[in-house]
């Protein structure tokens, strides 16, 4: 009876965090592109420099956060400082973010770029990480928490699109207001206690050393996880600027802004349904081929969109990304903890798979935002479908197949 109290509690309280998570991260940075766009006038180019730097200080920030997690284990520091960073993002984005923008393109980019990367980048993938070793020690599918987070990120998309059109700002105090909420969420949570069972499969996260972590580098297992990752790492490239090509698609802008809103707001509905399913699917296949599949889906849904020719097309390409991605993280999860050490989850997930994703966006953001003026928005999807579809194909000679649970060394870093 204590463990289902336990259960609940700690379910209950990491799905609030998340979806009071994503409504702010969607209520300050849903719009970015079309704020960017349409209120402060910048072109697909300096809108690419700007995602090419939050993903640059996401790089950054994702392996120290990562470390800093897995040495922390089940402690809630590094949680808190990301719930200050969200209570102050409506005053940043306001106060400091737009003067600096409408005084210089670099200093204004600058701030948004340190804001973003530090503060929602790499906070979500400390959040996802700490959920997901919790559910393993108290019983619950990460998949069924995370969905939390979809459906914050809907309701805030939602309202998104209206308010933006009334004036962006206020999407802005709508974020700081559910961050409110994720803090006092936070000092509700109870220590999460671990038995004799836990510390035999997890080890002492405080024995973990800066050593123990570059160990991974050894290891072609983490590399071949890194080419999977810079095909798929795509999808956040697209998703940069597609708000801009959508809206552009109807007679009215304004219009375009609140049909995209609706749109991303079913989206991530259906995503939510997607990772309460996601886990039995990937149970069943594997988390290889639950990665390669989500690769496939999404080298279709990049393609698809650059063949649509109107809105109803490209909204059911865009809502593909409801099946794709909940595969994605629940395999991508899935693979770490039956394929490394679980002491290094954290680490290995904002590292082998954040932190590679920022570094390829950053370096793609800028040269996607300049094929998005030069080529258009259809001939450059087709080129990232290619990217994405190259590197799934290489990806499923490289990647471990399965392995079970029971057979895994837990510390051993040292052989494949």
């Amino acid at each position: 009876m204590a463990l289902t109290i336990r259960k609940q509690h700690h379910y209950l309280v990491l799905s609030g965090l998340l979806f009071t998570f994503f409504w702010t991260w969607s209520s300050a940075f849903s719009l970015i592109s079309l704020w960017l766009h349409q209120k402060i006038g910048l072109t697909g180019a300096e809108t690419g420099l700007i995602f090419s730097i939050i993903s640059l200080t996401a790089l950054c920030a994702q392996p120290l956060y990562g470390f800093i997690q897995d040495k922390l284990g089940l402690k809630k520091t590094l949680l808190r400082v990301i719930g200050f960073l969200l209570l102050i993002s409506g005053p940043y984005f306001i106060f400091v973010c737009t003067p600096l923008l409408r005084f210089h393109i670099v200093p204004g980019a600058i701030s948004i770029g340190l804001y973003v990367g530090a503060t929602f980048f790499a906070g979500i993938g400390a959040l996802e990480c700490y959920t997901e070793r919790v559910s393993r020690i108290v019983g619950f599918e990460y998949g069924r928490a995370r969905m939390w987070g979809s459906l914050g990120w809907a309701g805030a998309t939602l309202l998104a699109g209206i308010l933006f059109n009334i004036d962006p700002q206020l999407n802005f105090w709508m974020g700081s207001c559910s961050a409110l909420i994720f803090i006092i969420l936070l000092w509700w949570m109870k220590d999460v206690q671990t038995n004799a069972m836990n510390e035999l499969e997890y080890g002492k996260t405080s024995s973990l050393s800066v050593k123990d972590a570059l160990s991974l580098l050894k290891l072609p297992r983490f590399w071949a996880l890194v080419v999977f990752v810079c095909g798929v790492s795509v999808y956040n490239v697209y998703d940069q600027q597609f708000p801009i090509y959508f809206a552009s698609l109807f007679s009215n802008v304004n219009h375009g802004n609140e049909m995209f809103g609706f749109l991303n707001s079913f989206q991530v509905f259906l995503e939510a349904i997607g990772l309460f399913l996601a886990p039995f699917l990937v149970n069943k296949i594997g988390a290889k081929r639950g990665l390669l599949l989500s690769g496939f889906i999404m080298a279709f849904r990049i393609f698809g969109s650059g063949m649509a020719v109107d809105t109803v097309t490209i909204s059911l390409m865009k809502l593909l990304h409801a099946v794709e991605l909940p595969i994605l993280l629940i395999a991508m999860f899935k693979y770490i903890t039956t394929q490394f050490d679980q002491r290094l989850s954290a680490t290995l997930y904002l590292v082998g798979f954040q932190f590679v994703t920022s570094i390829c966006a950053s370096v793609l953001s800028p040269l996607v935002g300049r094929g998005y003026d030069q080529l258009g928005f259809p001939e450059t999807y087709m080129i990232l479908s290619g990217l994405v579809l190259f590197f799934t194909l290489l990806s499923s000679f490289l990647l471990n197949s399965d392995t079970p649970k029971q057979q895994m060394a837990p510390l051993n870093l040292q052989t494949r």
